[in-house]
């Protein structure tokens, strides 16, 4: 389904400019050449990743929430002093955010409204950091609180869900608007289109995780997924990297050597592992789908591969040092082991140290272990 005539017009002259390059449609004007193009700040090989042109192994946070912004959008977080985050960080440090369609609507106008997204992007070129942008969440936090299924990635990405309570446009079409509108800023690191996708099917209304199920053709879905929209991606932005938010520990899809499979798409740059619940384990998993695995496959691919989330709990169930100590064993690990950078999960600008949760703020020993481990140069 196609989104109301009101809001085609809200989005027109963002969309016009997207369609010198690609139809509204998604199929390409001209050849698309797969590789990215000289001319972005970040480059990768299957070595690592470079910046300016030097070796940069980069360390940094998940920060989700920075373009929380309670007097425009619905908001996914607290919000944060975006001069005091960035200001913050080790020289070129990489932060994760999230760049989800629902912060970019006014939830008093209904418009669209790039104000809050602007304001990080500007801010981190004010502090020449870099940032990667995730444009959607696989399980709909802080978007549509919706699980994107199998029919999502076969072409549920081009439609749009009038049901969606904060959408005005299909995935497609915010896709097309978020490359142009920011494509040329000098912090932009990377394009992520889906954090940890899991194209599954959902057997029952919550769609538990123990209850879905997984198609046999999974992987050659999401591949065509990555090719498709990754293709569309290129075309609009032919210079900046895109990386694939693979969680990486055997999920629809992705399991055994479909991770592989997936990670060879020509629009896929970058791909990642997300690690959680080996607290200083430098190499988690097994044979199959471990981190080791998972390295091995990359290189096979030719892609470096980000350990884009590292998270460990911590406050009242463990001392924050000892965390810190078990994420600097195992950043170095997976360093010596062939990754090609390092984020942790996650920072907050209001954590609880009175609770067991994940959050990072500004006093956590884990800011030594980033500035420590960060190389550049």
């Amino acid at each position: 389904m196609k989104p109301p005539t009101s809001v085609w017009r809200r989005v027109a002259a963002v969309l016009v400019s997207a369609a010198t390059v690609l139809t509204v449609s998604g199929v390409a004007a001209r050849t698309v050449d797969a590789a990215p193009q000289p001319g972005a700040r970040v480059t990768a090989t299957v070595d690592g990743l470079k910046l300016d042109g030097q070796d940069w192994w980069p360390t940094g946070f998940n920060a989700y929430q920075l373009a929380t912004d309670w007097g425009v959008n619905w908001g996914c977080g607290a919000m944060v002093d975006l001069d005091d985050y960035f200001g913050s960080l080790p020289a070129k440090s990489l932060t994760r955010f999230n760049l989800f369609q629902a912060l970019a609507i006014n939830k008093f106008t209904g418009e669209l409204d790039f104000g809050p997204m602007d304001a990080v992007f500007a801010a981190a070129e004010d502090h020449n950091q870099m940032i990667l942008p995730v444009l959607s969440p696989q399980d709909g936090a802080c978007e549509n609180e919706t699980f994107k299924e199998r029919s999502w990635y076969v072409d549920g990405w081009k439609d749009f869900d009038a049901n969606a309570a904060k959408s005005l446009i299909s995935f497609q079409d915010w896709m097309h608007i978020a490359v142009a509108r920011w494509k040329d800023s000098p912090s932009l690191a990377a394009w992520e289109l889906v954090g940890e996708p899991e194209p599954s099917l959902c057997t029952d209304t919550a769609c538990n995780w123990w209850t879905r199920t997984c198609p046999s053709d999974t992987a050659q879905i999401l591949r065509s997924f990555y090719d498709a929209a990754g293709a569309e991606v290129r075309a609009l932005d032919p210079k900046t990297l895109i990386t694939a938010g693979l969680l990486g520990g055997g999920q629809c899809g992705t399991g055994g050597d479909d991770y592989q499979y997936v990670s060879e798409s020509p629009y896929v740059d970058v791909v990642q592992y997300h690690d959680y619940g080996a607290d200083g384990v430098a190499l988690p998993g097994d044979q199959w789908n471990g981190l080791a695995r998972r390295i091995t496959q990359a290189t096979a691919a030719g892609k470096p591969l980000l350990v884009a989330e590292i998270g460990e709990l911590a406050g009242s169930c463990e001392p924050l040092a000892t965390r810190a100590t078990h994420i600097g064993d195992k950043i170095a690990g997976q360093k010596t082991a062939g990754t090609a950078g390092a984020l942790l999960w996650a920072f907050v600008p209001d954590p609880r140290p009175t609770e067991c949760t994940m959050d990072i703020g500004y006093d956590d020993p884990l800011y030594g272990v980033v500035a420590a481990e960060a190389e550049w140069g």
